[in-house]
């Protein structure tokens, strides 16, 4: 699937935005019934498959959620998780901002799902959908980690597409805990690391000269890491611990699995508890064949399903090449962009991500339109933002891991409200 062109893929992305619809609905066959212990909702769910290589019998998959109230009046949100190789459906739709949590062995209603916002939802499993209706809905595309890549890529696409065509209707991009430039990405690892009491002095001094992250990583994609990186990597696993989740530093693990994703009690609602084990519950329920039956999904190649899979073919030294210039691009063409970090997240740390944005803004001669300030989420400060020239956007979002919807799932949907409403993030309470 991922050896197909961009130019193959963002066509193919045009049709699914086109086809499906919510007044002509997509074929019967990828109507969702109900999904196998769903409480009861209005809105109209679908999933299934959509070719986009007949030859190659190359398809992919798809789910989407309605909006909840006033459907045909929404726009459109393409999701795209990361990875490169990880899933849409499970880690996006079924573990941040989709409609239903797994737990147990049905689902439970997500409170601070986005479709309750003001939008149509799709998740793709690692891409696209068909969807007549939407050839002039408003279109919004908000993905996380290496969808720094993949977003940027995809809109400026659109826009290539649009001066041939007028496809797309694409209003905004926004992007969370972003790869967006390989050197400054990883190398702030560093320094949260130290920041944050996970490293030594001495680790931290090593970290930073004798062999940064960056050099670290560019080693072992090139199958050759050298005697001194690996020395300093095993100094730095060693003192951060494999039981110290690194997309999120400060809370504890799914003792089931040290390599999940994970999330304990809410510290600003000791009444909500948000479950550590999620990712694990997620991968269970999707390898149910009722579940499968009910999404008319089927295992092609693979035994079991996973959140992330090496089974697609990546050029992972692609990593190295930068979309924080194509998101300059996208500025330039009008496109408002918002990069938006979880706090306690250490693989793509907000220091790199802000000094990036920073640094964009500069380069395009955008003044500070909004400085540097708190938002608030109920009577709790939720971030802190800056904004550029009214187009260009950073926040954070307090207390959140590299999944921000996941682990604050309130604060991120009071932050993807004011983004899809073109308004500030609110300034008091």
């Amino acid at each position: 699937m991922c050896s197909l062109l961009w130019s193959s893929i963002a066509l193919c992305v045009a049709f699914l935005l086109l086809e499906l619809g919510v007044v002509h609905p997509s074929p019967s066959h990828h109507r969702i019934t109900r999904l196998p212990g769903q409480p009861h909702v209005q809105f109209h769910q679908f999933s299934g498959y959509v070719t986009v290589d007949d030859k190659n019998q190359r398809a992919l998959f798809f789910y989407f959620a309605e909006a909840e109230k006033d459907a045909l009046s929404k726009p459109l949100v393409l999701w795209l998780n990361g990875g490169p190789g990880c899933s849409s459906l499970g880690v996006g739709a079924f573990s941040e901002n989709g409609p239903f949590r797994p737990k147990g062995k049905g689902l439970v209603r997500n409170q601070f799902s986005w479709n309750r916002a003001r939008d149509n939802l799709v998740f793709l499993q690692s891409w696209f959908i068909k969807f007549p209706e939407y050839r002039n809905r408003s279109l919004f595309i908000v993905g996380e980690s290496y969808a720094g890549h993949y977003v940027p890529q995809l809109a400026e696409l659109m826009l290539q597409f649009n001066k041939k065509e007028k496809l797309f209707n694409l209003k905004g991009i926004a992007l969370g805990n972003p790869v967006l430039e390989f050197a400054t990405d990883f190398n702030s690892r560093a320094e949260f690391f130290w920041s944050h009491g996970l490293i030594s002095d001495t680790t931290y001094k090593m970290f930073t000269s004798v062999c940064n992250y960056s050099t670290y990583v560019r080693e072992y994609y090139n199958g050759a890491v050298s005697p001194i990186c690996s020395s300093v990597m095993s100094q730095v696993t060693t003192e951060t611990s494999r039981f110290v989740d690194k997309y999120d530093v400060t809370l504890d693990v799914c003792l089931s699995s040290v390599f999940s994703q994970t999330k304990v009690l809410n510290p600003q609602q000791v009444t909500e508890t948000i479950d550590v084990c999620v990712e694990d519950e997620t991968v269970n329920y999707l390898n149910r064949k009722d579940v499968q039956s009910a999404m008319h999904a089927h295992l092609v190649g693979v035994q079991r399903w996973s959140a992330c899979s090496n089974v697609l073919d990546y050029e992972l030294r692609d990593l190295e090449i930068p979309t924080i210039t194509v998101v300059g691009k996208l500025v330039k063409e009008g496109i408002p962009v918002l990069v938006y970090s979880g706090d306690q997240d250490s693989v793509i740390p907000l220091t790199g991500s802000r000094t990036l944005v920073h640094k964009l803004a500069k380069e395009l001669g955008l003044n500070t339109t909004v400085p540097y300030r708190v938002w608030f989420e109920k009577q709790q400060v939720g971030g802190w933002t800056q904004v550029y020239g009214n187009i260009l956007s950073f926040a954070t979002i307090r207390g959140a891991s590299h999944e921000a919807p996941f682990s604050q799932p309130e604060r991120s949907l009071v932050l993807f409200k004011s983004f899809l409403e073109g308004g500030p993030l609110p300034q008091e309470f």
